[in-house]
């Protein structure tokens, strides 16, 4: 029988190791050896490993003791915050977000840029990333050179181990190989990950699943995307692709193709009533979603019923993803939610009908307007991941 390459298992113990004291810490080596079901002379091994790198901290709990009190005092392992610095963006149209947070993924300090940046050429994105970039790496007191990795999380279908975006709502090229470019800019090591896939991160991290190993998000903006944790890692496509849950295809018929993002998609929420007044400003501005809120909540029936089309179609895909996968938990995030009870009561509604009987309560449905904060400390969450996360990555060294 042929027996797993030692050089992987060890590596897999290590971040095993190192992942539950960061999620559970401050954590005793015992305790650490009952969640992963490691021996303790192995978890004594690896802690002492990750001391000498400075990943981890010790502390001593009980150095003063009662008169009477016996043995040591008790050695507790937390992260040591100082051990890394990354920076994670959300890059949409009309709007820019950036964090730099430390190795506990902390934030430092935060950027928001509302600008669209959907009508410009590749160039001066990558200009204006570069600017928002060594701007709040500034305003944490740092420069670049104390940057460990940069993230940047875009909506579209992104190949994460080469860092090519393959196409984007926000770039009119395809098939550019962004990582190698702001790479070169930054002279950092730079990630290109899929905004859904950095949002699911950082719900792993920081939000709605940190209780969870398995989930799904399922995300709702101008591109529909859907992230999938199994087992505390994202599943990726071949070539580490993301999914764009907008391509999926709802009828196939002689007479064409109709595909999710026709239905349920902003720009086809939007086209549904006439783009005149404020309303065609709106969108021009990348604005279009919060003011058709607005005409939602005066009762517009057009941005009523599109809205309703557009949760039936989700809801619909929604049970077929539990079909599939079985979470405990879908998040939803993204400013169609913002469309309100139209939308959040249809995909309930639709979701209710067409998933099986033997799958009724499986899965949980949280509804999450999440700040753009979290998805950029999520963009951080997958730069940390590739430093000590993942050993059989090849885009990036592990610890």
């Amino acid at each position: 029988m042929k027996t797993a390459d030692p050089e992987l298992m060890r590596a897999i113990n290590r971040l095993n190791v190192l992942d539950t004291i960061r999620r559970h810490g401050p954590i005793s080596r015992v305790e650490i050896s009952d969640r992963t079901q490691l021996s303790t002379t192995t978890v004594s091994a690896i802690t002492a490993s990750l001391l000498d790198d400075g990943l981890i901290l010790s502390r001593h709990l009980g150095d003063i003791r009662t008169e009477g009190a016996r043995g040591r005092p008790r050695v507790m392992l937390e992260l040591n915050p100082d051990a890394a610095r990354v920076v994670g963006a959300k890059i949409a149209a009309n709007r820019m977000v950036f964090v730099v947070t430390d190795f506990c993924g902390n934030v430092l300090s935060s950027l928001s840029l509302p600008i669209r940046i959907d009508r410009q050429p590749i160039g001066v994105i990558a200009d204006l990333i570069e600017d928002g970039v060594r701007r709040c790496v500034v305003d944490a007191g740092l420069s670049l050179e104390d940057v460990d990795r940069v993230c940047l999380g875009l909506p579209g279908v992104i190949e994460h181990r080469t860092g090519k975006i393959r196409s984007s709502p926000v770039l009119r090229e395809v098939n550019i190989d962004f990582a190698g470019e702001m790479t070169a800019r930054f002279g950092t090591p730079t990630i290109i990950e899929s905004d859904a896939h950095a949002v699911t991160l950082g719900h792993h991290w920081f939000g709605k699943a940190r209780d969870l190993e398995d989930m799904v998000l399922i995300s709702l903006e101008q591109t529909l995307g859907l992230g999938v944790l199994h087992r505390n890692d994202l599943f990726r496509g071949a070539g580490g692709l993301s999914h764009n849950l907008g391509d999926l295809v709802l009828v196939a018929s002689p007479e064409g193709t109709v595909r999710l993002a026709s239905q349920a998609g902003e720009n086809a929420i939007l086209a549904s009533r006439p783009a005149d007044g404020r309303f065609a400003e709106a969108i021009r501005l990348g604005r279009g979603i919060q003011h058709a809120q607005a005409l939602v909540l005066a009762q517009d029936n057009d941005l009523i019923a599109a809205a309703q089309r557009a949760g039936a179609a989700i809801g619909l895909t929604l049970a077929n993803i539990v079909t599939l996968f079985a979470p405990p938990r879908v998040i939803f995030v993204g400013s169609s939610l913002d469309l309100g009870a139209p939308f959040i009561d249809s995909i309930r509604s639709a979701y209710e009908i067409s998933v099986p009987p033997s799958l009724q309560g499986v899965a949980e449905l949280v509804f999450d307007n999440s700040s753009d904060e979290l998805w950029a400390q999520g963009a951080a969450a997958v730069a940390l991941y590739e430093l000590y996360e993942s050993p059989w990555n090849t885009t990036g060294p592990a610890l």
